[in-house]
């Protein structure tokens, strides 16, 4: 694997209201992750993410290897994050004021 596509991650304001909506609308969704700041759901087969303004951009995730990971961080000049849930990551602006985030499972519930 060098990248797939991930998930999606929505800022709102309500995160439960994110989770309610969805899981109302859209067949078979399951929550994964839900506390008071994030929620991460699938929904009928995409996973989607919602956080807060003040805690991660709104963007597109592309899950890689650790190598891959240290590799970009380096070419890039980012630091790696690692997160609660023990993944790891860095975010890069793309054209037009869009963020992606580079993304590493490995030791997380989500590998």
């Amino acid at each position: 694997m060098v990248f797939q596509f991930d998930h999606l991650a929505m800022q709102v304001d309500d995160i439960s209201e994110a989770v309610d909506w969805y899981l109302r609308v859209i067949p078979d969704t399951t929550v994964l992750h839900k506390d008071e700041s994030w929620a991460f759901i699938d929904a009928n087969g995409t996973r989607l993410a919602f956080v807060k303004k003040d805690q991660h951009p709104g963007h597109l995730a592309w899950r890689v290897s650790e190598e891959k990971l240290e590799a970009m961080a380096q070419e890039y000049s980012k630091p790696i994050k690692t997160h609660r849930d023990n993944t790891r990551s860095f975010y890069l602006e793309a054209p037009g004021g869009y963020w992606i985030e580079i993304i590493c499972m490995k030791g997380s519930q989500w590998e």
